[in-house]
């Protein structure tokens, strides 16, 4: 530990160790406040002294959070890499960070409370009580115990809110009870920035059925203040991401998404984030950006701790996404390939072979080539039934372009009998769209239609999600090739500018646009159309004309 005088912060930079376990960091703690320039924070009456920080560049590549607390001086540092970090979404290095707070400080009951957070991930909508549970209880076996370990009101009432979300009963009612607790806090100590932030972090996680604007709005408005008194604060960035991802509302998180990246450099997560509002807006060359750097970020960190690339995650899968919409589609395949070569390998972990079946439908549906050998990319699809499925579907087109019929039907067979059981509805309509397309080859143009449009209703009546389009193919996009292709390009020009309002500037959807409208007599959107086209497509492996023909357009 290094010392200095003469300013009133404690800072810490976020290196990365060389194993799972997290090396003790060189913590430079500048200075500490005496508990007299914190009365604002806590109630009145005697209080042990507390630990602060102001940090005003920032925790390294991690941001800048302040939580006086009454820990010991040595085990701020980690305490406070954890904070920013869990604000990050980097959970297991926040739980790394948290325990060596704890082996400085065994007492140290808000290092006990950072630990259990990071079992709580409220965005996904995910939570592991148990493993939350056993890290309290080694803080004190039981609640009363441990809420006497924290020695200052507000530390008790951080404690009785994690007790909340890790108590009795069922998820949904414990994120609600949660949520009082969360604004009742913040509400006794307006000034506590942390209070705020996990308060606007709890809003979101209260949105169980997906998102709800007035939700997402008020979690915004929350983050806000936050942003405005610390615009380097990593919750409030990530929160008015999370709050604002949607096509609607992505002009809002423009600001937060340009300030993200540089504040917290050294979190992969938060270099992914700022994509978030880029996909929603449609800033392809921005997604791509966004994504080589939190791979990179990624990996540096997984070859510190002896593991290999992370070629089948969720960076992978929207640098994939990007590649593809720039139609720079040699470097989407080598992404789609690595990702195969990890999934033929054997030994995937969960949520790897969702996204390597995904990987493989938008390569076949947004290049249009169906190329046999990413037709044939197959592996262990494990007890996935959403992969399964995906992949059924996208091998059912397949085979309807070449005309397998019987393949196609089989395969819908499958589908159907994967989804018994299931309660997806995204499942249900690639199973219509796939029923729509059977019919449409069976000469049955007009029911065709209207089940495509059926489905077009029902996915427009879903919440808007953030990312790629959660569909391998919008069924907006699909009724308006279908009624393009029955040369009723009116009714194909309504369908796509549809889609384009759920997945901005897609570029199968753009095509479509602007084929439609110059059949239409629709010159001028068709105009901009391919004006737009042309400006994604500037980086492309071919010349934007090449693609423009072979859509033919």
């Amino acid at each position: 530990m290094r010392r200095s005088n003469g300013s009133k912060t404690i800072t810490q930079k976020a290196t990365r160790g060389s194993s799972a376990r997290r090396p003790r960091t060189w913590w430079r703690i500048v200075s500490l406040l005496p508990a007299l320039l914190l009365a604002p924070l806590g109630p009145a009456g005697p209080e042990p002294a507390l630990a602060t920080e102001v940090a005003p560049e920032g925790l390294g590549g991690l941001g800048s959070v302040r939580f006086p607390n009454s820990g010991a001086p040595a085990a701020q540092g980690p305490f406070l890499e954890g904070l920013a970090l869990l604000h990050n979404f980097e959970y297991e290095d926040a739980a790394l960070a948290f325990r060596e707070a704890q082996e400085i400080d065994p007492g140290f009951a808000l290092a006990y409370w950072g630990e259990a957070m990071t079992h709580n991930h409220p965005i996904w909508q995910n939570q592991d009580r148990d493993a939350a549970r056993a890290v309290l209880e080694r803080l004190a076996p039981t609640r009363e115990a441990r809420l006497a370990a924290a020695p200052t009101e507000r530390e008790r009432a951080w404690l009785e809110a994690v007790e909340v979300l890790y108590g009795e009963g069922e998820k949904e009612a414990r994120d609600f009870a949660y949520l009082g607790a969360m604004r009742r806090l913040q509400e006794r100590w307006p000034d506590d920035h942390e209070a705020a932030a996990f308060h606007a972090l709890a809003v979101l996680g209260s949105a169980h059925e997906g998102r709800d604007f007035a939700t997402y709005m008020r979690a915004a408005a929350i983050a806000e203040e936050v942003f405005r008194a610390n615009p380097r604060h990593p919750g409030a960035l990530h929160y008015l991401i999370h709050s604002y991802d949607d096509p609607i509302h992505a002009p809002l998180g423009l600001r937060s998404a340009r300030v993200y990246a540089d504040v917290a450099p050294e979190a992969a997560h938060a270099q992914h984030m700022t994509s978030h509002i880029f996909v929603a807006l449609g800033l392809w060359d921005e997604v791509v950006t966004a994504n080589l750097r939190a791979r990179d970020v990624e990996d540096a960190r997984r070859a510190e701790l002896g593991r290999p690339p992370n070629v089948c995650g969720h960076y992978a899968s929207w640098l994939e996404y990007g590649y593809l919409q720039q139609g720079r589609e040699r470097e989407a395949r080598a992404v789609l390939d690595a990702c195969h070569q990890r999934i033929a390998g054997g030994g995937t972990i969960r949520g790897e072979q969702w996204y390597f079946a995904r990987m493989r439908s938008r390569y076949l549906l947004d290049t249009g080539h169906w190329e046999p050998a990413v037709l044939a990319m197959d592996g262990d699809l494990g007890a996935s039934v959403v992969a399964r499925h995906n992949h059924r579907f996208v091998s059912a087109l397949a085979a309807l372009e070449r005309g397998e019929r019987e393949t196609a039907e089989r395969l819908a067979a499958e589908m159907a009998a994967l989804r018994e059981g299931e309660d997806s509805t995204n499942l249900e309509i690639e199973g219509e769209e796939l029923a729509a397309l059977l019919l449409l080859d069976a000469g049955r143009a007009d029911e065709a239609v209207e089940k495509l449009r059926a489905a077009a209703e029902r996915e427009a009546g879903m919440p808007f999600d953030f990312g790629p389009p959660p569909l391998a193919k919008p069924s907006h996009e699909l009724l308006g090739e279908v009624l393009l292709g029955l040369d009723r390009p009116a009714a194909a020009r309504e369908a796509f500018a549809a889609a384009l309002e759920r997945a901005p500037r897609r570029t199968a959807s753009l095509l479509g646009l602007a084929r439609a409208a110059v059949r239409a007599g629709d010159q001028a959107t068709a105009a901009e159309s391919y004006r737009t086209l042309r400006e994604i497509w500037r980086q492309a492996d071919r010349p934007a004309e090449d693609l423009l023909g072979r859509a033919g357009g």
